[in-house]
């Protein structure tokens, strides 16, 4: 089945994400139009939401944060960010987990 939030790359996966800011904890909600929504406890101010959800992407696929990057979306609630050294099935498993 096809999830609209994850397209696989040759080197990882492109994930398709609604962030939103300021919550009461970091977490993954699930699948909000077509995008994977996640829910940071950082607040969107000097980047610090960008670099929390970075952080939480890395850690919570099992990757080093340098492996993450933010290709679009740098002051947008809508981003799209690839994860390298991650295959599509894994990155589907452990983001729809929650």
């Amino acid at each position: 089945m096809a999830v609209p939030w994850l397209k696989a790359l040759p080197e990882g996966v492109e994930l398709a994400l609604l962030i939103q800011p300021r919550a009461s904890r970091t977490r993954v909600v699930g699948e909000h139009d077509g995008l994977l929504k996640i829910q940071l406890a950082a607040p969107p101010v000097d980047g610090e939401a960008n670099a929390a959800l970075l952080e939480f992407l890395a850690k919570k696929l099992g990757v080093p944060r340098r492996q993450v990057t933010l290709l679009a979306g740098d002051a947008s609630r809508r981003k799209r960010v690839q994860v390298a050294g991650v295959d599509a099935a894994r990155a589907e498993a452990v983001m729809s987990g929650g």
